[in-house]
């Protein structure tokens, strides 16, 4: 084992582990709400016809949700890997 890792007690671990996924939840949460966010904007701004494609089609929810969920998988994991690429290390403990 290495001597100068630092160790943290159950409890201190556990917390550790639930603010960590509390910050990846928060990032998903934002990049999914972008990518969606981007999704109405194109349909709405009629980017390349699509929101008048859209109006003229028999069923437009499944287009509409081919389109937005995509668009929000990848925001959400674009987002969450930038927080976590960016993310300062800090040490939980001081020897």
């Amino acid at each position: 084992m290495n001597s100068d890792r630092d160790e943290l007690t159950p409890e201190e671990a556990r917390r550790d582990h639930w603010e960590m996924l509390r910050f990846l939840g928060g990032n998903v949460l934002f990049g999914v709400c972008l990518g969606l966010g981007v999704a109405a904007m194109l349909i709405w701004l009629d980017i390349g016809g699509l929101g008048s494609h859209l109006a003229r089609s028999r069923n437009p929810y499944l287009p509409a949700a081919m389109i937005a969920i995509p668009l929000a998988l990848t925001f959400g994991a674009a987002v969450t890997a930038s927080a976590i690429m960016l993310m300062p290390y800090k040490k939980k403990k001081q020897r």
